[in-house]
């Protein structure tokens, strides 16, 4: 990971930010930036609910940091079955979200950079697909379309036009149908403190 973050970093060098791997102590800066981004109803989409109590994938929570090293953005990526092939074996894959960058750094290449940071990283890791719920127009850029998804799912309410895959190995979703269901580790739980 550090060889495609140096390299997004170089690419990046004149600006005011550097992608870097998320790590525990951004927790609560990341909550609160997706918060206030996202507002209040962002855990009730179908996305949240393939997320919750869930693990990232490997090496795929990423964010940016502005010069002072404050979260100015946040991408994550999450292990997911997306649905079966034509003989009924699940595909892993991964989706995406959600991307957030802080309101005050619109516009300085920040979403683009955590995208490519993330897809770069997917890739070099093996994963063979991405699938996301967002707006077509940016996230085409990328290489998302509605084509290889057609014939899956997501649990819970969705918009078919916003629902998006972008193949990292050719073919990978090639008669994938059905639902989509995490696939990830789930998020160990705090021991319970019983009362002697």
């Amino acid at each position: 990971m550090a060889a495609v973050l140096d390299s997004v970093r170089a690419f990046f060098a004149p600006t005011t930010f550097t992608i870097d791997a998320e790590n525990p102590s951004d927790v609560v800066a990341r909550e609160n930036l997706l918060d206030r981004v996202m507002g209040p109803d962002r855990r009730k989409k179908s996305s949240e609910k393939i997320r919750r109590n869930r693990v990232p994938a490997e090496g795929l929570a990423l964010v940016a940091r502005d010069r002072d090293g404050h979260i100015i953005g946040s991408v994550r990526l999450w292990n997911i079955e997306a649905g079966v092939n034509d003989e009924g074996t699940p595909i892993n894959a991964l989706l995406l979200g959600p991307l957030a960058v802080a309101p005050h750094c619109g516009g300085k290449g920040i979403g683009s950079a955590l995208m490519r940071a993330a897809i770069l990283e997917a890739k070099k890791r093996g994963h063979g697909a991405v699938l996301l719920v967002g707006d077509a127009a940016y996230y085409e850029r990328f290489g998302f379309f509605a084509e290889k998804a057609r014939h899956l799912v997501m649990p819970g309410p969705f918009e078919r036009s916003r629902f998006l895959a972008l193949e990292l190995t050719e073919g990978w979703l090639d008669g994938a149908a059905g639902m989509i269901v995490p696939s990830g580790r789930m998020l160990a739980s705090a021991p319970v403190r019983r009362a002697a």
